[in-house]
C-alpha cells in the first residue's frame, strides 16, 4: 500500500509497504483522511519529537477511516463503521511508527472486547472511537484536535469563571478559546501575531485580543486584568512564553504548556512573579481522556455549536500531501490542513 514516510531527517517520500496484518481483536481500516499536525508531524520530520529516533518513520495520527475487515474476536466494530484515529503500531521491519495514518490502510483495536476477555489493550486503543455515519470524513479529522484540547482543558483544571491568556491561534489555540467560552470561562485574552487569527478568536469567544508582535503582552494583559490571569496558556510551542506567563498570572495561578516547542530547555526567571505558581505541561494527551471527551465533541457538532469546517483552510489529495507539508515549511497562512486519502 502507499504510505507517506519520513525517510531521513527533513525528507518526506511516498513508500510502498504491505497492508497491515490484523490480530483477532483488530479491525482493518481503509483510511479516508488524515489531518496535518503542524506540531507533532513537523517535529517528527525534523527529528525534534522526543521518543522517535529511528528512521524511516511512517507518519500521520489524525486519521478517519472505514472498517473493512474484522478480527475473529472483534465485537464493538462492524464492517462499514466510520472510525477515528487508527494507528499502525506493527509497521514492517526497517520502519518505525509515527502512527502511520498517511497510508491507504491502518488498524483499530477493540479495547473493550480485550478488557472483557481479561486482557489489557494498548492505551492508544481506548482513543479509537466510531463516528456517526453521516459525519463528513474530511472535516471529521479535526475532531482529533478537538478531543485533545477538551481533554487537556480537564487536565489543566480550566473551570468556569477562570480568566485565561492564550498564546497562539492556530486550530489548537482557537479550540481552547472556543471551548473555554462554551464551558463558562471568565475573561479570555487571545494573543497571536496575525490579525486575521485575532479576528477569528473574537468570533470564537475571546473577550480581548493582543497582537504580540505589535504590542507589549505583559502591559496589555495587566491593562485588562491588573491582578493577572488564572491561567497563561501556550498553545503554539513558544518556550519564552513561560517567562511572559510568570509576569501575567495571579498569585497561585498556572502557566500551562500544550504547544510543542522545538527546544527542550528554557531558562525560567521567577524573580518578579508571585511567590506561588505552577508550571504544567501536557503535550501528549491521554487517549483515555480523549475518548472521554469524544461524545461531548460529537454532541456539540450535532447541535451546531461547533463546526469543524471553521477550523480547516486547505484540503489536499493524497498525491499532493508533500506539497501540503511544503506550505508548513514556508510558514504560509493556514489553519488545519487535511489530506484526502480514500474518499
Amino acid at each position: 500500500m502507499k504510505s507517506l514516510a519520513v525517510t531521513a531527517e527533513g525528507k518526506l517520500e511516498f513508500v510502498d509497504i504491505p497492508i497491515p496484518e490484523i490480530g483477532e481483536y483488530d479491525a482493518l481500516v481503509k483510511v479516508l483522511s488524515c489531518g496535518i499536525c503542524n506540531g507533532t508531524d513537523m517535529k517528527i520530520i525534523h527529528h525534534k519529537f522526543k521518543g522517535i529516533d529511528d528512521y524511516p518513520v511512517i507518519l500521520g495520527h489524525e486519521g478517519v477511516g472505514e472498517v473493512v475487515k474484522l478480527g475473529a474476536k472483534v465485537r464493538n466494530y462492524a464492517i462499514g463503521d466510520k472510525v477515528l484515529m487508527p494507528y499502525h503500531s506493527n509497521v514492517p521491519a526497517g520502519y518505525s511508527s509515527g502512527w502511520g495514518t498517511y497510508s491507504e490502510y491502518n488498524v483499530v483495536t477493540d479495547a473493550a472486547a480485550m478488557r472483557d476477555d481479561g486482557l489489557i489493550a494498548d492505551e492508544f486503543a481506548w482513543g479509537q472511537r466510531t463516528l456517526p455515519s453521516d459525519f463528513d470524513p474530511v472535516s471529521s479529522a479535526m475532531i482529533i484536535t478537538f478531543r485533545e484540547v477538551l481533554s487537556t482543558m480537564k487536565t489543566f483544571g480550566i473551570a468556569p469563571n477562570m480568566t485565561l491568556a492564550i498564546l497562539g491561534l492556530g486550530p489548537v489555540g482557537l479550540s481552547f478559546v472556543k471551548f473555554s467560552k462554551l464551558l463558562g470561562a471568565g475573561t479570555i485574552i487571545a494573543m497571536d501575531i496575525d490579525d486575521e487569527k485575532l479576528a477569528l478568536a473574537k468570533k470564537m469567544g475571546a473577550d480581548y485580543t493582543i497582537n504580540s508582535k505589535k504590542e507589549d503582552v505583559v502591559a496589555g494583559v495587566k491593562k485588562i486584568l491588573p491582578e493577572g490571569v488564572d491561567i497563561a496558556l501556550d498553545a503554539v510551542g513558544y518556550s519564552p512564553f513561560i517567562n511572559t506567563g510568570l509576569a501575567i498570572i495571579k498569585p497561585g495561578a498556572k502557566i500551562c504548556v500544550y504547544g510543542i516547542s522545538p527546544n527542550m530547555t528554557q531558562e525560567v526567571d521567577w524573580s518578579t512573579c508571585p511567590y506561588n505558581w505552577t508550571l504544567q505541561f501536557n503535550q501528549f494527551p491521554s487517549k483515555v481522556g480523549e475518548s472521554e471527551a469524544h461524545d461531548q465533541i460529537v454532541n456539540w457538532i450535532r447541535c451546531g455549536i461547533l463546526d469543524p469546517n471553521e477550523f480547516i483552510s486547505h484540503v489536499f489529495e493524497f498525491d499532493d500531501a508533500i506539497k501540503a507539508f511544503e506550505k508548513v515549511e514556508r510558514h504560509d497562512k493556514m489553519m488545519k490542513m487535511v489530506v484526502k486519502i480514500g474518499c
